[in-house]
């Protein structure tokens, strides 16, 4: 497949892509947030695709891809990444993933093992959190009543850490323009797969190593990410000092090193 940007029909759906790095480099693959778009990953494409082969996508109905005619599920994100690695001839790959890329990453490890030889997975949960449903709710109803921006500025308040919000961070322009963006019906069928969810029950069945990562300034996430490495066998965590919910794009330094390290780990020759 052709190098950089492009559009492949996969389980129904035109997604966009896009491919770096160089043929037969050890694959990657990427999975963006609620609300953002395989751009959210630049900063670790920089330093990463001189030596692996990297497949982004957007998820269904954000950034360039089609919004679905039905509300998504946790199952079908990952049956949308198996599907793309598919087109793209990707047999095996390190899946990496933040918020609800990350629980696709850990839910199609467990389901296509054969597909994932590691995940990395950033600021996500295994479960919906206990009131998470109104919660979600909550925020559809933004979204629909007053429109993307009005739920971009709320958002982009609660994810980045309060030292970066007071400093102007460049990056939280940015990603409020991801969130303003995204089709409101996209955002809600994505939501609407974690509005109630739970794959507690698949994590001790992961048999590849696994990194956990959360900004010290995700709320409880540091705590519950922290909490799951209980329940994986070959699992890490790790804690990215001065980021909220996204520390790739808050924190790409810190966050790069944490990657860097536990590929060079599990990608070493036997």
């Amino acid at each position: 497949m052709r190098d950089g940007t492009q559009s492949v029909r996969a389980n129904g759906l035109l997604f966009h892509c896009r491919l770096d790095g160089p043929e037969g480099a050890p694959p990657m693959v990427f999975s963006n947030s609620l609300v953002t778009n395989l751009s959210v990953w630049n900063e670790q494409v920089a330093v990463l695709a001189g030596r692996h082969r990297i497949l982004r996508y957007d998820q269904r109905g954000h950034g360039g891809t089609e919004v679905p005619p039905d509300p998504a599920s946790l199952d079908v994100l990952a049956e949308d990444a198996a599907a793309l690695m598919d087109v793209f001839g990707i047999r095996s790959a390190v899946v990496v993933g933040v918020s609800m890329g990350a629980a696709t990453a850990l839910l199609l490890a467990a389901r296509r093992p054969d597909l994932v030889s590691a995940v990395i997975a950033s600021d996500g949960q295994a479960a919906t959190a206990p009131g998470g449903a109104q919660a979600w709710q909550d925020r559809m109803d933004l979204a629909r009543q007053k429109g993307m921006e009005a739920f971009a500025a709320v958002t982009v308040a609660r994810w980045f850490s309060p030292a970066s919000t007071a400093a102007g961070h460049p990056a939280i322009p940015r990603v409020r323009d991801m969130i303003a963006t995204t089709p409101e019906p996209g955002f809600v069928a994505c939501a609407r797969a974690l509005q109630s969810y739970d794959i507690r029950a698949e994590l001790p069945g992961l048999r590849q190593p696994v990194l956990l990562v959360a900004g010290a300034a995700d709320g409880a996430m540091p705590t519950t990410m922290r909490a799951m490495t209980g329940s994986i066998s070959n699992a890490r965590f790790v804690e990215i000092p001065d980021a909220g919910h996204l520390p790739c794009i808050e924190a790409p330094g810190p966050f790069n090193a944490a990657v860097e390290s536990f590929l060079a780990e599990v990608l070493r020759p036997a």
